[in-house]
C-alpha cells in the first residue's frame, strides 16, 4: 500500500509593514508625506522598524524622488542609503515606483510616452539595486485613476470616464512594460500588484450603478491578468470612453499577472448608493440623482475584509497579501482593525486561501488623508509609532504586531470590546436591511473594565469618550482609604485605573487644605499602591499650577515645580507619592479645562451673562494654556492603551489670559466680543494665588491640536 504524500505545512501568517509614502501633485504643488511625518530625514527610523518582526516592508523607491527634472540625472542618494540598511536588517522591502502621484514633471498620468518613461526608471531601479526581488511599479492604480482621472483630486485634475480610463491604461501598460524591463535584469522579480478593494451595496433602484462599480473595483486586475476582452462586462464602457480594441488587445496579449494580489482595504471601502438623497448630509449626495455613503454608517450587511479576500481568492486563484490595514481612529479601534484583519487571514487560509500576510499601513503615520492629501494642514494619525515627539514614539500597535509576528497571544484587555464597525452605534443614518442572511453577531465578549474615580466634570467626560470608543467601564465616586480600593480592585478586575477627582478645585483646595491634601496626595498613594501591587495601569491628572508662574516661556515636562497654592502644593506631592509606589504610573498635566456639555462651568456662566447683555470684567494679568476636554481625555486614554509612564503635558497649543479666552470663544459663538472687558487692577476675586504665567508645552511629544481647531470642535459638539 502506498503512503500517502505528505505535504509541507503552510508557512505562518507574516507581519508586513508599509510607510506611507505618498508623493501626489494637486495643481502645481508637490505634497510628500516622508517630507511631512520626518522619515525623509531620520534614517535610523529602520532599525525602529525592523524591531517590529516583520519580514517585509512596503517602501518608497520613486520616481518623482529619485529623477524629478530630467529622467537622465536620477539622485540615488537617498535610496542608496535606505535600501542598504534594509538589506543590513534583513527587512526584504517591496520597491514602490510611483505612489498615487502622476510622475515627475516630464510626464504625466495622461501622457502617451507614460508607460515607456515608467519602464525607463524601472530598468534604472533594477540595475541600481539587482537584489530587489519585489515590486510595486504603480500603487493602486485603478485608486490613483478615479481620483485624478474621474474626480478631479489629483493632478491633472480630470472628470470624465475617458480621462479614467485613459489614466488605468497608462498605468497597466506601464506596469506590463516596467516588469518586463525589471525581468530582464532581474528574472526572480515578483509583481506585488496593489489596489484598494471596496465593494458598493445599494437600494434595488441603485443596484445597476452598483453591479457597474463593483465590475469597475477588479479591472486593474483584469487588466493586467489579460482577462479582458469582448466578453467583458465593461467592454462596451472601455469602447465608449475611448480605449481602442488594439489596444485591450495588446493587454490580453501580453498579460503580467500579479505574484500577489495586494488587497488594501479601509473602513470607506465598501460604499452604499440611495436615491432617496434626503436621509442623508449634503456632502454624501452626487448631484440630485443619489447619495454615495460609507456603507459602514448605514447598511448591515458589510462583506467585510474576511468576505472580501475570498472574493479575490474565487476570482484570480493567486496568492493574496493584505497590504494595508489602516484605520485613523483611536488606539483601541486601530487595535481591533489590525486584530480583525489578523483573524480573517487565519480564518481564510484554513479554507485554503492562500493568504501570505497581513500589512500594517502608514506604520509612522500618516497626514491630512481626512482631506484625500490636497492639502497640509497637520491632521496626523499615528501608525505603530507616533512622530510628534523628538524620536518615533512606539504605540501599542506595535506591541500587538510584534506579538503576531512572533506568533505569542497576548491580547491588549480593549481587544475584548468590538470595534465600532462591529457595534450597533456605528450607524449615522436610517438602517438598510440587507435581504442576504445575516452575519453572526459578534460573541459576547467580557471585557476588563476602565475604573474611572470621581464624578466631576473630567469623571463624567472620560465616562462619555468610553462609551463613545466602546470601552467598558465602571464609574465611582473618590475612593481615598485602602480597604475601599482593594474591594473595588478585587470586585471590578480593572485593567486600568484612572483618578479624576478634586481636578480644577483651586479655591476650594485654599479653603481646606488638610482636606483636600488627604484626598489628593495621601488618597492617590494608597490607590498607586494598591495599583501596583495588583498589576493595574494608573492614570492621574495634574494641573499646570504645580509652577511658580515666574517665566514666560511654557513650561515643559522637566522643569522644576514650585507652586504658590495649597491646590498645586497638593497636585505635586500627589504627583510624587504615585510615581514612588507605582513607577508605571501615567500623569497627565494640564490646564483651564472646556467642554461643550459642561452647562455650570466658569466658561458657561460668562457665556450666559455675555448672552443676556451684561459687560463682565475678566482678569488679564495670568495667562494659561486652555484646554478642550474631549481633546484631553482622548490623548489621555490613548497614552494610556499605549502604557505609557511618567509626566505628559496634554494642552491644546495657544496661551491667553480668561478674558482673552472668554472674549475670542465669545465671539466665536456669535456674542458681542466687547462685552467682555479686562478686569481693572490684579484682584480677579479668586481665593487662592495663581502663577501669572502657567501655558505649558510638552518635550515628550505634542499630541493635542491647536486651540483653533479645538474650539472648532466645541462650536460644532455645543451646536449638537
Amino acid at each position: 500500500m502506498t503512503a500517502p504524500t505528505a505535504h509541507p505545512a503552510p508557512a505562518p501568517l507574516e507581519v508586513w509593514i508599509g510607510v506611507e509614502c505618498t508623493l501626489n501633485r494637486v495643481q502645481d504643488q508637490y505634497l510628500h508625506q516622508l517630507d511631512t511625518c520626518g522619515h525623509s530625514r531620520r534614517p535610523d527610523d529602520l532599525d525602529l522598524l525592523a524591531g517590529l518582526g516583520a519580514r517585509r516592508i512596503r517602501y518608497p523607491v520613486l520616481w518623482e524622488m529619485v529623477a524629478p527634472t530630467d529622467p537622465e540625472q536620477p539622485d540615488w542618494r537617498w535610496t542608496d542609503e535606505r535600501l542598504t540598511r534594509l538589506r543590513e536588517l534583513d527587512l526584504q522591502p517591496i520597491a514602490t515606483l510611483l505612489h498615487h502621484g502622476s510622475g515627475p514633471e516630464y510626464t504625466d498620468l495622461l501622457d502617451p510616452h507614460f508607460p515607456e518613461k515608467l519602464a525607463a526608471y524601472a530598468r534604472k531601479v533594477a540595475e541600481r539595486y539587482p537584489w530587489l526581488r519585489l515590486y510595486t511599479p504603480v500603487n493602486e492604480p485603478l485608486t490613483t485613476a478615479r481620483f485624478s482621472g474621474l474626480y478631479g483630486v489629483w493632478y491633472p485634475h480630470h472628470t470624465s470616464d475617458a480621462s479614467f480610463v485613459r489614466m488605468l491604461l497608462n498605468e497597466c501598460r506601464g506596469t506590463v512594460l516596467a516588469m518586463r524591463a525589471i525581468r530582464e535584469v532581474q528574472p526572480q522579480a515578483q509583481l506585488v500588484q496593489t489596489d484598494d478593494l471596496g465593494k458598493t451595496h445599494a437600494t434595488p433602484f441603485m443596484q445597476p450603478e452598483a453591479d457597474f462599480q463593483n465590475d469597475r473595483r477588479w479591472l486593474a486586475y483584469d487588466l493586467l491578468c489579460g482577462r479582458v476582452d469582448e466578453q467583458h462586462p465593461l467592454w462596451t464602457y472601455l469602447l465608449q470612453a475611448g480605449a481602442t480594441p488594439e489596444e485591450l488587445a495588446w493587454l490580453r496579449h501580453n498579460p503580467c499577472p500579479p505574484d500577489i494580489v495586494g488587497v488594501d482595504y479601509y473602513v470607506t471601502s465598501e460604499r452604499f448608493l440611495d436615491e432617496r438623497t434626503e436621509r442623508y448630509a449634503g456632502h454624501h449626495q452626487c448631484g440630485s440623482e443619489y447619495a454615495d455613503i460609507e456603507a459602514v454608517r448605514v447598511y448591515e450587511d458589510l462583506a467585510g475584509i474576511e468576505g472580501l479576500l475570498r472574493e479575490v481568492w474565487a476570482r484570480y486563484r493567486l496568492p493574496i497579501a493584505i497590504t494595508e490595514a489602516h484605520l485613523g481612529s483611536t488606539r483601541e479601534e486601530q487595535l481591533r482593525w489590525f486584530s480583525t484583519f489578523w483573524q480573517a487571514a487565519q480564518r481564510v487560509r484554513q479554507e485554503g486561501v492562500e493568504v501570505l500576510a497581513v500589512t500594517s499601513w502608514a506604520v509612522l503615520g500618516s497626514f491630512d488623508w481626512n482631506t484625500l492629501h490636497t492639502e497640509l494642514k497637520g491632521h496626523y494619525e499615528p501608525g505603530a509609532f507616533d512622530v510628534r515627539g523628538p524620536a518615533p514614539r512606539p504605540t501599542a500597535l506595535a506591541t500587538l504586531l510584534r506579538d503576531c509576528a512572533d506568533g505569542r497571544a497576548a491580547p491588549h484587555p480593549v481587544l475584548a470590546s468590538p470595534g465600532f464597525w462591529d457595534r450597533p452605534d456605528r450607524y449615522f443614518f436610517p438602517v438598510v436591511r440587507s435581504s442576504a442572511p445575516r452575519r453572526a453577531p459578534s460573541p459576547d465578549r467580557t471585557a476588563r473594565p476602565l475604573l474611572i474615580l470621581g464624578q466631576g466634570a473630567l469623571g463624567r467626560s472620560v465616562r462619555r469618550l468610553c462609551v463613545e470608543r466602546g470601552l467598558a467601564y465602571q464609574l465611582l465616586p473618590e475612593l481615598t482609604d485602602a480597604p475601599a480600593i482593594g474591594a473595588a480592585l478585587q470586585q471590578l478586575d480593572p485593567w486600568a485605573v484612572v483618578h479624576t477627582a478634586g481636578y480644577g478645585h483651586i479655591d476650594a483646595a485654599e479653603r481646606h487644605r488638610l482636606n483636600f491634601w488627604r484626598a489628593q496626595a495621601v488618597g492617590l498613594a494608597v490607590l498607586a499602591r494598591a495599583c501596583a501591587a495588583g498589576g493595574v495601569q494608573l492614570l492621574s491628572f495634574s494641573s499646570d499650577q504645580v509652577f511658580a508662574g515666574e517665566r514666560r516661556a511654557p513650561y515643559h515636562e522637566l522643569d522644576t515645580p514650585a507652586p504658590v497654592n495649597a491646590y498645586g502644593r497638593a497636585k505635586l506631592e500627589a504627583e510624587r507619592q504615585a510615581l514612588a509606589y507605582h513607577p508605571g504610573t501615567l500623569i497627565v498635566r494640564s490646564a483651564a479645562l472646556f467642554g461643550p456639555a459642561e452647562r455650570w462651568s466658569a466658561l458657561s456662566r460668562a457665556l450666559a451673562r455675555v448672552r443676556t447683555g451684561e459687560v463682565i470684567h475678566l482678569d488679564h494679568q495670568h495667562a494659561f494654556s486652555p484646554t478642550y476636554m474631549p481633546d484631553l481625555v482622548h490623548a489621555s486614554l490613548d497614552l494610556l492603551i499605549d502604557g505609557e509612564r511618567g509626566i505628559w503635558h496634554l494642552v491644546n497649543d495657544g496661551e491667553m489670559t480668561w478674558s482673552d479666552f472668554v472674549r475670542v470663544v465669545a465671539e466665536a459663538r456669535g456674542l458681542p466680543g466687547d462685552a467682555v472687558q479686562p478686569l481693572l487692577g490684579t484682584q480677579p476675586g479668586w481665593l487662592a494665588p495663581r502663577p501669572r504665567y502657567s501655558a505649558l508645552s510638552s518635550r515628550r511629544g505634542h499630541l493635542m491640536p491647536s486651540f483653533e481647531r479645538a474650539l472648532d470642535r466645541y462650536l460644532a459638539d455645543a451646536a449638537d
